[in-house]
């Protein structure tokens, strides 16, 4: 409490010393009901107000400015200053961009912090190579998979197109006999109107948002990850701003990050009871199912440490260490 009532104090009391009347565009990929979206827009209205309104940041959702995969491009490019991406949609750039996507090695909101932690430096160093600066994280609810059908083991699966949005959950519809079809947050709804897609592994929330009971009716609640949406910043626009900017935009960033965590941990349960409000079935896989996953899993896992390479033992070794007591 006293960290966040430190935070608040040096936004309140710093003013912003960038151009007068400066207008970032902030695109993010999920609509303007998701918590991550409200997230982002409490996150500009911080920077708003922590600046005098010398920084004026408006957040596009829905991927109504780019599309979600068009998003960190955008930043990097310097098409927009500011904007949110699912990091692990691009572990193909990189291998430490899909450590929140492996089956099974973070599966609670706190593990997930520590996952984090013991990523930044690494991930941070990367991303600014790439000329991006990482302002803050948020992790979506648990990984559930969501069917039009009752599925009980992983020969259940078989055949049926999967939405996947990154190449871990393709790898995943492979291994499970599967078809994957990348599809992003926006195009859930219509992809399984019209029947591109038939299944997904997704977090409650985001089924919850796209209203997927019109066309899906089972969820079943795996725990299998715990992916994660970053917000970050063009590095030159950073490397442009003073001092005082920088500390307003840090202290936003670190109470947008403590306020998503929250919203994610509320969210949960709303989402969870919302599917079933709407007719959908919700509740835990089979024990088959699970055993079968996490043979999978272990897979997944090794393929993953094999392609990140020293880089990626050293933040696993990290992370273990990090929970080796919990």
């Amino acid at each position: 409490m006293k960290k966040m009532l430190g935070m608040a104090a040096a936004i309140a009391l710093t003013a912003g010393a960038a151009a007068a009347g400066e207008k970032w565009d902030m695109p993010m990929a999920y609509s303007d009901s998701n918590f991550h979206t409200q997230n982002g827009k409490a996150f500009a209205r911080c920077v708003s107000k922590g600046t005098g309104g010398e920084l004026e940041i408006t957040v596009h959702g829905g991927g109504s400015l780019f599309k979600g995969g068009e998003i960190k491009r955008a930043i990097q490019t310097g098409q927009v200053q500011i904007g949110e991406r699912l990091l692990s949609a691009h572990q193909n750039e990189e291998a430490i961009f899909g450590i929140d996507n492996i089956p099974f090695i973070a599966t609670s909101f706190d593990a997930s912090e520590k996952l984090f932690a013991a990523t930044r430096p690494t991930l941070e160093k990367i991303l600014h190579e790439q000329n991006l600066h990482l302002l803050y994280s948020v992790p979506w609810p648990p990984q559930g998979f969501y069917f039009k059908k009752e599925v009980n083991e992983v020969a259940d699966m078989k055949g049926i197109k999967f939405r996947s949005y990154n190449s871990s959950t393709a790898k995943l519809a492979e291994l499970t006999g599967m078809v994957p079809v990348q599809i992003e947050a926006a195009e859930i709804s219509q992809a399984f109107a019209t029947g591109v897609a038939e299944a997904m592994i997704s977090s409650g929330a985001t089924g919850y948002d796209r209203k997927v009971w019109e066309s899906l009716t089972h969820f079943y609640e795996v725990d299998g990850w715990l992916p994660r949406n970053s917000v970050m910043i063009n590095k030159d626009a950073w490397d442009d701003l003073d001092d005082n900017m920088k500390n307003v935009l840090n202290g936003c960033a670190d109470l947008a990050a403590y306020s998503g965590l929250w919203r994610s941990k509320q969210y949960t349960d709303f989402t969870m009871e919302g599917l079933a409000s709407n007719g959908m079935k919700v509740g835990a896989a089979s024990d088959k199912l699970v055993g079968e996953l996490q043979e999978i899993g272990e897979t997944m896992t090794a393929e993953w440490l094999n392609a990140a390479g020293e880089t990626g033992q050293a933040v696993v070794s990290a992370y273990k260490e990090a929970t080796k007591n919990d």
